[in-house]
């Protein structure tokens, strides 16, 4: 049986770090076992690749020069000439995220890792203007790594743009020195008060944060301003508080609840708005195909939409 060929995956847009980042792995962290390999480079970044240095690990600098280049007959033609045990593929930022995914790679080539670099101080300007090229490529990413950070960046503000899109990826911030900052990010409310009162300013962010570390919020009580959604797939008994969300444009606008078991459900109209106080329960729920976070009723009165019916993880 053919043993299966790593490929780890760097994107990302022009001098975001990728180059960089794949030289600290191989370099600095002393990645690998120098199997025989290649540095596939699809872009020619500021930074530039030693074919010397390269060589004392045992890879070889592989270009592709052009988006049509980058094709099964050319990798093909690479795998044959160089038979690579593992394969570092720094792919091209303005190509899109759909070629890498839908290519065809040679036999036993296997993508096991993708790494996406992001310039901290560019990126909002990025998602502005190229949100769909940037959303793609954050949607592939296993890693998502903000370099050229310092104290004064909101990690917060980047971190939820990124789960927002992808909230399975790791998130990872590097300082200018190229350290990793490890500190903690700071809640907007206060987790350990005997009921966490939420504005609505900071529904996006407690979602966000209870979707991921719900066990930290088991058997807490939570205050907040919500619409009620009762979707008719779900079981009688419960019904959908949340908020509808946007990122950064309308077209990113999407309603975002909890799942609440409550015996009269069928007393809150469709779409209307409450005042709710819940109790945070973990256990198991078909809609998070695991465990997650329920919320079971300790106060609902109506109330009056707000001025804003909209809340916003930025």
């Amino acid at each position: 049986m053919a043993q299966e060929i790593p490929v780890y995956l760097f994107t990302g847009f022009m001098d975001s770090g990728k180059t960089s980042l794949i030289k600290e792995t191989l370099f600095e962290n002393d990645f690998g076992e120098d199997a025989p390999g290649i540095v596939l480079m699809c872009e020619d970044g500021e930074v530039e690749f030693d074919e010397a240095e390269l060589a004392k690990k045992n890879l070889q600098l592989v270009e592709i020069e052009s988006e049509e280049q980058f094709n099964l007959d050319k990798l093909n033609e690479i795998n044959d000439q160089y038979h690579p045990q593992i394969v570092f593929l720094e792919y091209n930022g303005t190509w899109t995220a759909d070629k890498i995914v839908d290519q065809e790679l040679p036999k036993d080539w296997l993508i096991i890792q993708t790494l996406m670099t992001i310039d901290s101080t560019t990126f909002d300007l990025y998602l502005n203007n190229m949100r769909a090229m940037m959303q793609d490529q954050i949607f592939i990413s296993d890693v998502v790594i903000f370099n050229r950070t310092d104290d004064e960046t909101d990690r917060g503000h980047l971190r939820r743009m990124i789960k927002n899109i992808n909230r399975k990826a790791q998130v990872v911030y590097e300082r200018k020195d190229g350290t990793i900052d490890e500190r903690p990010e700071e809640l907007p409310f206060d987790i350990d008060a005997d009921v966490i009162d939420l504005p609505d300013a900071d529904y996006a962010i407690w979602y966000m944060d209870c979707m991921e570390n719900y066990k930290k919020y088991d058997r807490k009580k939570i205050h907040f301003k919500a619409l009620v959604y009762n979707p008719e797939k779900l079981k009688k008994g419960f019904f959908v508080p949340g908020r509808f969300v946007m990122t950064c444009c309308v077209e990113d606008i999407q309603f975002l609840g909890f799942k609440c078991k409550y015996e009269n459900e069928q007393e809150l109209e469709h779409k209307s708005w409450i005042d709710f106080t819940g109790e945070i329960r973990v256990e198991f729920a078909r809609e998070y195909k695991g465990k997650g976070p329920v919320l079971y009723p300790i106060d609902i009165k109506p109330t009056e939409k707000p001025e804003d019916e909209l809340v916003y993880f930025s």
